[in-house]
């Protein structure tokens, strides 16, 4: 069990259906709500063509950074049932359009594994649409797993798909 006073988490927030930046700032004043997370503060919002999956919805997407006391597993819970109150279906068959998306990038420096959760996100370092918005907020943020900072992971990417800034923050 990690355990800690104030956590600061990295998430990223992604849409490709429906109102996509209304459901991001929705799912953004859902976690305020909580009374243990604490927005501090987000990106822009990027369009992007969709990553690993075949559709012809591009995403909005964003980075936010929270300050939290939940653990891990209890955040991931958290951000599990906005997602389904907003209207989030999964069909368990890899990825889908969907309304909301919502990942935990980044928990302080932790490295976590088990079957629900792995943090750092084991795929940020390759998802250019995840990489773009945190440069905007924590560039030189180093990846525990890596002990490169998010600069040099972007930089890394050798044909990143298309990143378009889509309109101010949250």
């Amino acid at each position: 069990m990690y355990n800690r006073l104030m956590a600061i988490v990295y998430l990223s927030l992604g849409s490709n259906i429906g109102d996509r930046v209304g459901y991001i700032q929705q799912a953004t004043s859902l976690l305020s709500a909580h009374q243990d997370i604490n927005i501090v503060t987000t990106s822009s919002f990027y369009e992007t063509e969709p990553w690993g999956m075949e559709s012809e919805n591009w995403f909005v997407n964003a980075v936010i950074q929270i300050t939290t006391t939940l653990s891990p597993e209890s955040l991931l819970d958290e951000c599990q049932r906005i997602e389904t109150q907003l209207g989030r279906k999964r069909n368990g068959q890899g990825y889908s359009d969907r309304t909301i998306d919502i990942d935990i990038i980044f928990y302080d420096k932790l490295i976590f594994n088990n079957k629900r959760l792995t943090i750092p996100h084991k795929y940020f370092h390759k998802r250019v649409f995840m990489l773009v918005p945190m440069l905007e907020i924590a560039d030189d943020f180093v990846h525990p797993f890596f002990g490169k900072t998010v600069s040099s992971l972007y930089e890394a990417i050798e044909e990143p798909e298309m990143v378009y800034l889509y309109g101010t923050r949250i």
